[in-house]
């Protein structure tokens, strides 16, 4: 892909930026721009872990380190060390040595993004397959058996079975270790992806039980292997996949080791931009900055330096790639807290929470700290502080208490985008119902509301209750709406004590010509209201109880510039007055 800008390097050549090259060879031989990772090597190979799973944002530089690995063990890479000389790995004797020595078994789930359990299971069968045709001359070997080939023909065969198809990438570490009489290294790149989809596609069950049995005799019962390494962006729970793997190292993005190995360092960003000859460093902080791995902040994402690298325009090049799916599902059907929070993150506020780093998919519904585990996890928060606090009354028992806010700009204006495209389909509609409220047209604003209401309502809903039993999820989505849309004009805050199936909004002009504006939800009661009237007579007089037009006559706003409307709802029905 695109290779126009050029810098200098130590050498005194010019380097070129290239994008999308995951291949460590191709990068060096075509003498591509590339921070020197190989420390990772040495880190890596010194832990003496058994397996390592390291938990990385997307498009963090993990499937490159896979192949800068397996470009440095693989023995199908041997007398290839050069590609390693002026790298940090190749000063140590000792690792010089160790270049090219080893079989490596390296598969990648990262095309797996079928939608269906059957489609996900033949697209796994399909590269394990791959690996078994790359290593067919093996199969003709006197270290075979005539059982062990009649394996090697079903495993090639499309119609493999789940008995052989789970057992395969054991059984290719004992052929393979028989052969070269050395045992394997097994590197396993985005090893959740399909669990992200089959999560957002609903056969989460089904797939789990597959995987599992795929992990467990591959990683966990093979005296084969040397040691292993997979790579993903969330932790899956290991009672669902890793069950009783008490082998595995996990390093996810709030641990120490590793935390420089994957991303830039500000100080590698600001020599690049140096080598570049380019000099906006605030912006780029501004933009790309605020990752943090373990305790080492100012990380910077390299997809995004890259692109900037290259064109020299801001952009959200990073947010802007694939995956955005599973985090616009978890925070358009969130509950209202989940969008309360999100209100805060996106005003530039932090939240408060614990984390649980172990996800686990099927309880993501109903588990809050998971959500914003995978959005830590992600990439899309970073950590501003944490601190264990203790349980009263339990005292030996500490939990950590994180401290989140929105990593950086980019991520910002990719919520931004994400939660204006929630009513995208009703765009014209939404737009006419924002500009109605603008002006006060009370009348426009019931009919446009009343639209939006109707089409995007199941929209917030997660399916496990009928469609309008929440409309706070709604309500709230729509909130969102107002920040993203009115920002520019409006500073908005919400009160966060109201009570339950109520919610207030308060819309203070960043111009003295504009209005203020206070909105009070309210969610019509059998009991206590005959009809919706009844509601919207409520939640006006809610307004008045809580004496918000004081707040605002505070800060100089005329009583005679300060809107009230009540919003009344009854299902998809909204009254407007």
């Amino acid at each position: 892909m695109g290779m126009q800008s050029s810098g200098m390097n130590k050498t005194g050549k010019t380097r070129t930026v290239a994008i999308g090259i995951q291949d460590f060879g191709d990068l060096i031989r075509k003498n591509c721009f590339y921070v020197d990772k190989t420390n990772f090597i040495r880190a890596w190979w010194e832990s003496n872990d058994s397996v390592t799973l390291i938990t990385r944002p997307r498009r963090f530089g993990k499937t490159l380190n896979i192949s800068m690995l397996e470009y440095f063990f693989s023995n199908r890479y041997a007398g290839q060390g050069e590609l390693f000389e002026g790298l940090s790995i190749w000063e140590d004797e000792e690792y010089r040595e160790l270049q090219g020595t080893y079989p490596v078994i390296s598969l990648s789930f990262a095309r797996v993004k079928e939608t269906n359990y059957k489609n996900t299971r033949d697209k796994i069968c399909e590269i394990i397959r791959n690996i078994y045709i790359k290593y067919i001359y093996i199969k003709d070997s006197e270290t075979m058996t005539v059982a062990d080939r009649e394996f090697y023909d079903r495993v090639l065969s499309v119609g493999v079975g789940d008995g052989d198809v789970t057992s395969a990438l054991y059984q290719l570490s004992d052929f393979l270790y028989r052969y070269y009489g050395k045992k394997v290294i097994i590197l396993l790149d985005e090893y959740d992806t399909p669990m992200q989809e089959a999560y957002v596609n609903g056969f989460w069950d089904e797939l789990v039980s597959f995987t599992r049995s795929l992990f467990n005799s591959t990683f966990k019962t093979n005296p084969y292997m040397e040691r292993a390494i997979m790579t993903g962006i969330t932790r899956v729970s290991k009672e669902s996949i890793f069950s009783d793997l008490n082998n595995l190292k996990v390093v996810t993005t709030t641990s120490e080791e590793y935390a420089t190995a994957f991303g830039f360092t500000e100080a590698e960003v600001f020599a690049a931009m140096d080598e570049m000859g380019m000099p906006e460093k605030n912006n780029v902080k501004c933009w790309y900055d605020g990752f943090v791995f373990g305790g080492v902040s100012d990380i910077y994402n390299p997809w995004s330096i890259i692109n900037y690298l290259d064109t020299g325009k801001f952009n959200t090049y990073w947010a802007n790639t694939s995956a955005n799916g599973l985090v616009g599902k978890l925070l358009r059907e969130g509950s209202s807290r989940i969008k309360e929070s999100f209100e805060t993150l996106l005003a530039g506020g932090c939240i408060t929470t614990i984390l649980d780093e172990q996800i686990v998919y099927n309880q993501m519904d109903s588990n809050e700290e998971a959500i914003w585990s995978i959005l830590l996890a992600g990439g899309y928060l970073k950590v501003v502080e944490s601190g264990a606090f203790i349980e009263e009354g339990v005292e030996s028992w500490q939990e950590t208490e994180y401290t989140l806010t929105l990593t950086n700009m980019e991520v910002r204006f990719m919520f931004e985008n994400m939660v204006k495209g929630w009513f995208k389909t009703e765009s014209a509609c939404y737009n006419d119902f924002i500009k109605a409220l603008l002006l006060g047209d009370r009348k426009a604003m019931n009919t446009y509301m009343n639209r939006v209401a109707l089409s995007t309502f199941s929209y917030f809903d997660t399916g496990n209750r009928p469609s309008g039993a929440e409309p706070e999820r709604f309500y709230h989505g729509f909130v969102l709406g107002l920040m993203v849309d009115l920002r520019k004009r409006y500073v908005i805050t919400s009160n966060r004590e109201s009570g339950f199936g109520r919610y207030d909004v308060l819309l203070e002009p960043k111009e003295k010509a504009d209005d203020a504006i206070i909105i009070e939800f309210k969610v019509y009661d059998e009991e206590d209201e005959k009809d919706l009237a009844d509601t919207v007579s409520a939640a006006l007089n809610q307004i008045n109880e809580k004496n918000y037009v004081a707040a605002l006559m505070d800060k100089g706003i005329p009583e005679g510039k300060i809107r009230k409307y009540g919003f009344a709802f009854e299902g998809k029905k909204v009254l407007i007055g």
